[in-house]
């Protein structure tokens, strides 16, 4: 691997940000990548971005709910979200999903 850049702590979080950013508004736009493809393929979808966003915050003492943190994810209420953009999942995304291990 080559030689990292020597990078402070405050700018690593400011990369690390800009890079959690990005993936989000990503996600945000590619509306058709479904929750179980992201799992199947990933080990991780929005749901568990919310997870780790909250836990986070709580490790910052912030009250912040899952709900709430699933917001900031998604850019809208979780379930608007799922009522415009999730659809039915297929008896082969179901199978993939129920294959792999839970975490």
């Amino acid at each position: 691997m080559a030689d990292q850049p020597k990078i402070d702590a405050a700018t690593r979080t400011e990369l690390e940000a800009a890079a959690f950013r990005t993936l989000v508004e990503h996600l945000r736009e590619r509306t058709d990548v479904q929750n179980i493809d992201l799992m199947n393929l990933a080990g991780f979808c929005r749901n568990c971005l919310s997870k780790w966003y909250r836990a986070a915050a709580e490790d910052k003492g912030l009250d912040l709910d899952y709900e709430q943190a699933r917001e900031i994810v998604y850019g809208m209420p979780y379930p608007e979200w799922k009522a415009k953009h999730q659809a039915e999942a297929s008896a082969e995304q179901k199978a993939a999903f129920d294959a792999q291990a839970k975490h």
